[in-house]
């Protein structure tokens, strides 16, 4: 059961904040300001504007820590605070962590490498490999919380968060915890991001309307936009969380992965590895396509994924394709990468407990071959029942998450 959650966002500092905005179609996409982007191709990112480190953490500890690694401790505290749980009332031993990333500390990974270039070996900051490695942010947070049980972080490019979020329920459902701490992190609007991206042809150029350069589904879109944050939701045995008198948001009811076995960083023409995520997720449910009312698109205003994705849903739901409320979210956080599917999951959630859905922004033009009902422009209301959330990442990893109403 999810009964906690925390963000961080392009378009939030908070939860509450991240669902407001997205409801609204309102977009988190600005000119970058993180770094000089005035030579790049694309000049647009998702930043978490105004986040403030000595907010969160002394000097000292902010210096110690990464961006993604401050993101993730951030929506941590949150997702625990919005559980009503603390160090004190958590069980640590029985209390473990999943939190992942596609890239780790790519900020710090930059600055060392400058220093070693520029400095030498000796004035190597001590903090670099706890500041770079990718489960640092899950060890963190452990720490934090004092939660003692299985740690780990997910890598697996876009998908990360999903994966995060999937393998923290099956640890609870195999008896090796009985609450988890999970989800996502990135800190990657970088120029090492930015520039490696751009050389792959991947990401919108459209840099005089940042706002409307994430349109997935829409036939004018040319690519993703990057994009950095966080998302933790805090996962729990159904009888503790009624114990406690805990709100739940949605049942982690089915976990799908799969992989594409075809090409770096293209999906299958087919959809065949989309679809079978899909319904493994089903089918670990115990749902069928008939049960779902929403799905959250992996939909990242790229040509090729936006087509295949609707390829996949139709070769899933058959006859059932167009009556599915379909949505991006994307389209006004931009592509947080590592830490997409954990919001995904998270707004997911949120829809089945507030029976509402947001739109999917920039929608204009649709693709014919886009042509599912993708929810354009406004939020709906609706009593959902269950929905899934999709995400697929470079190499082929392809996870699909069940949720359903409690």
């Amino acid at each position: 059961m999810i009964t906690g959650i925390g963000a961080l966002s392009p378009v939030g500092l908070d939860r509450e904040t991240t669902w407001s905005a997205l409801l609204a179609g309102q977009s988190g996409i600005a000119a970058i300001s993180l770094f000089d982007a005035s030579d790049f191709p694309a000049r647009i990112a998702g930043e978490v504007s105004g986040f403030d480190p000595e907010q969160h953490f002394t000097p000292k500890d902010a210096r110690k820590l990464d961006r993604y690694e401050q993101f993730a401790i951030v929506a941590a505290r949150e997702a625990m605070a919005d559980a009503g749980l603390d160090r004190e009332s958590l069980d640590g031993d029985r209390t473990g962590v999943v939190i992942g990333t596609g890239l780790g500390g790519l900020e710090t990974l930059q600055t060392v490498a400058d220093t070693l270039r520029d400095k030498g070996p000796r004035r190597v900051n001590p903090f670099t490999i706890p500041k770079i490695i990718a489960n640092l942010a899950s060890g963190l947070v452990s720490i934090e919380f004092g939660a003692r049980g299985p740690n780990l972080a997910s890598v697996s490019a876009c998908a990360t968060g999903s994966h995060s979020i999937g393998d923290a329920a099956r640890l609870i459902a195999m008896g090796d915890a009985d609450a988890m701490i999970a989800g996502g992190a990135e800190a990657t609007i970088h120029p090492i991001c930015l520039a490696s991206f751009a050389a792959m042809k991947a990401l919108s150029t459209r840099n005089d309307e940042p706002e409307r350069a994430s349109r997935p589904f829409d036939v004018d879109r040319d690519g993703f936009v990057a994009a950095e944050g966080a998302t933790v939701v805090i996962l729990e045995l159904l009888e503790n969380a009624k114990a406690r008198g805990a709100r739940i948001y949605a049942e982690v009811a089915g976990y799908g992965q799969s992989a594409d076995a075809h090409h770096i960083t293209s999906p299958d023409p087919e959809g065949s590895g989309a679809m079978l995520a899909m319904r493994n997720a089903l089918a670990d449910a115990e749902l069928t396509p008939a049960d779902i009312q929403y799905i959250n698109a992996h939909g990242t205003s790229t040509p090729f994924n936006d087509a295949i994705e609707t390829k996949a849903i139709k070769g899933v739901f058959e006859a059932r394709a167009n009556d599915v409320w379909i949505s991006s979210t994307k389209s006004c956080t931009g592509h947080l990468l590592g830490a997409a599917g954990a919001i995904e999951a998270a707004v997911l959630a949120l829809a089945i407990h507030r029976n509402e859905v947001p739109p999917t922004a920039n929608l204009e033009n649709p693709d014919p071959e886009c042509d599912l009902d993708y929810v354009p422009g406004k939020s709906r209301q609706k009593d959902i029942q269950a929905g899934l959330s999709n995400s697929f990442g470079f190499g082929g990893t392809n996870v699909c998450l069940v949720f359903k109403e409690v």
